[in-house]
């Protein structure tokens, strides 16, 4: 009979967080096989009778067969994929399936719970005859926060109070560096290029309106917003390097068994705050497909940070003295869509299937190091500019293109008028489909047909169609050493308003008014715009707009990731089902509120 030889090789802990006994071969296993743990009378019963079954088939001469027969009882994909590979193996896969739910229909749980079960009870009761407390020993420090941060009354409310404090940081109290960043965007690099177009004899030709217009208004557009993902990143980091994330995900686990599934299920979301395509990958992390494939179809309803820039950006035009709130609501909205997704497929599509036990160990807190905050703050930012120098780029540059080829005139290039550009046209065509929404103009169907590139994308086409870059005629020729100067003090002016922007995360305000209700270019734009195309009900059309951003399907790497990890048949449906839900619940948003207005 043919032998297992590459056991040995696999992975030494389970995907779904419990840890075993380290494995190194099959002759280090021998040299402990004096010591067995007895994981109770019907369990090795079980176990013996499978050792009977993988005897009989020569399977397990080079490895343990008590060890082999546990692995095929817990059902251990990697484990059951190998046997199967070897004469007489399909028949032991099938005998330790039906030997596992007769265990699970006997005990009510499945066998892994069982068996780590018996170990970490062995291990308690090993630990508690071989280490002496002192008598009066107090708890640690992580176990007294931990009384308080992961209480059943208290771990939740906690939970959303950390990403109420983080959203109000990232939207509110970084929103000067925005403005910084702004006026250095449409100033003095403008200015420069400006200048530099002009001495090499390029000004008013098609490629300085491709540099200003395009490459510089459409990029632009997005690094404003690079301060405020710093921000994102900083808390992010601030929570994780303290031990606090374990806590979310474990305080989360009781949420997630209402949808079917348990709280490692929390971290590929957790993830997905950051990027819809880690978290895809993320998912590798479940034991069983169906917590991946659930896990997967609930993960995009978490707000990436690309999606950031767009909510902030409508927040800021509408919602300016309440824009934190306003994006820690689409947060929250994006959890609770995914609760109601998830608690649907779990009673129609994955009716009946039980999700696996959740085993983790809580880290001690400590102090967050600054240097490993800056490591995560400079990695995830790095990663955002290097999307911005290829996939931002050229999207603004092919943009720049169709809003210059001209439809119906032989004037190409001339981009004076981007109402009658190919552009204009094709989103032109999809347009009337969001007027039930609120939005249904060109300029907000372009800008969501170019996001399902990138999110950011959004905001760098809506900063190209309203050409907030200043023309050759605008652009002040100011002196390069002042220029440096004005950069300088917009710098110093940023931090010292930071610096009183940080008390609103307890509700004092103590900026000063014009601080409060500074606007960019692009902004003031948004606001004329949308006003006009909604009937002036812009603020309610916005928050249309953010829903939808917020639930029409990701981008296009993360589609990618999706149809790699699990098919295209996961995909279209997470495609199809997402932009439906999106249009259904923009139009509730946007219809509802007119009907409140009215009332």
């Amino acid at each position: 009979m043919s032998q297992i030889t590459d056991v040995k090789n696999v992975v030494r802990s389970k995907p779904n967080g419990k840890t075993y006994s380290s494995l190194h071969s099959g002759q280090a296993l021998r040299k402990v096989s004096g010591f067995r743990l007895d994981y109770g009378a019907e369990l090795e019963k079980g176990i013996a009778r499978l050792q009977k079954v993988i005897a009989a088939n020569g399977i397990s001469s080079s490895i343990s067969s008590r060890w082999l027969a546990v692995k095929l009882l817990e059902g251990d994909a990697g484990i059951r994929q190998q046997v199967s590979a070897h004469e007489g193996g399909p028949a032991l896969v099938e005998e330790a399936q039906r030997a596992a739910v007769h265990l699970a229909e006997h005990f009510g749980d499945d066998v892994d719970t069982l068996v780590a079960d018996r170990r970490y009870s062995w291990i308690n009761a090993l630990v508690r005859r071989t280490i002496t407390r002192p008598e009066n020993q107090t708890a640690s420090h992580s176990d007294r926060i931990d009384r308080i941060v992961t209480s059943r009354l208290l771990g939740i409310p906690i939970f959303f109070f950390a990403m109420w404090a983080t959203l109000k940081i990232t939207a509110d109290v970084s929103k000067p560096f925005l403005n910084w960043v702004s006026f250095v965007i449409t100033g003095p690099i403008t200015n420069w290029a400006l200048g530099l177009l002009a001495a090499v004899g390029l000004n008013g030709t098609w490629f300085a309106s491709l540099l200003v217009d395009g490459v510089i208004a459409g990029v632009g557009g997005v690094l404003v917003f690079v301060p405020v993902l710093m921000a994102l990143y900083f808390v992010l980091g601030l929570l994780e390097d303290s031990g606090y994330m374990a806590r979310a995900a474990f305080v989360m686990d009781r949420l997630m068994n209402a949808l079917g599934l348990h709280g490692k299920s929390f971290l590929p979301m957790l993830v997905g705050f950051g990027c819809t395509v880690p978290a895809f990958y993320a998912t590798r992390s479940l034991e069983n497909q169906r917590d991946r494939i659930l896990t997967a179809l609930l993960v995009p309803f978490m707000s990436c940070s690309a999606r950031l820039p767009v909510y902030l950006l409508f927040a800021a035009v509408f919602f300016s003295s309440s824009s934190g709130s306003v994006v820690f609501g689409m947060y929250l909205l994006g959890i609770l869509i995914a609760i109601s997704v998830g608690l649907i497929l779990k009673n129609t599509v994955f009716k009946g299937k039980q999700a696996s036990a959740f085993v983790m160990e809580l880290p001690p807190y400590r102090l967050p190091s600054l240097k490993s905050i800056w490591f995560h703050v400079r990695e995830h930012t790095a990663g955002f500019l290097r999307k911005c120098s290829n996939i931002i780029v050229v999207m603004s540059i092919l943009l720049w293109f169709a809003m210059a080829i001209p439809v119906g005139s032989d004037s190409v290039f001339a981009q004076t008028d981007i109402e009658h550009s190919l552009f204009a046209h094709v989103a032109n065509a999809t347009a009337p489909v969001f007027r039930p929404l609120g939005f249904g103009s060109w300029e907000a169907a372009g800008a969501l047909f170019t996001g399902f590139v990138a999110k950011e994308v959004v905001v760098s086409t809506m900063a190209q169609i309203y050409d907030t870059a200043p023309s050759e005629t605008q652009a002040a020729r100011g002196n390069f050493v002042q220029d440096l100067v004005d950069i300088g003090n917009g710098f110093a002016n940023a931090v010292v308003d930071t610096l009183k922007a940080l008390p609103l995360i307890v509700g004092v305000d103590l900026r000063e008014q014009s601080s409060q209700e500074a606007q960019t270019d692009l902004m003031a734009s948004v606001r004329n715009s949308w006003q006009n195309i909604s009937g002036g009900h812009g603020a309610l059309a916005a928050l249309a707009f953010m829903v939808f951003v917020l639930v029409y399907t990701p981008c296009m790497a993360a589609i990618s990731a999706e149809r790699q990890e699990f098919g295209s048949r996961v995909m279209w449906a997470s495609i199809i089902g997402q932009t439906a839900l999106a249009w259904l619940l923009a139009l509730v948003v946007f219809q509802g509120g007119l009907l409140l207005w009215l009332e």
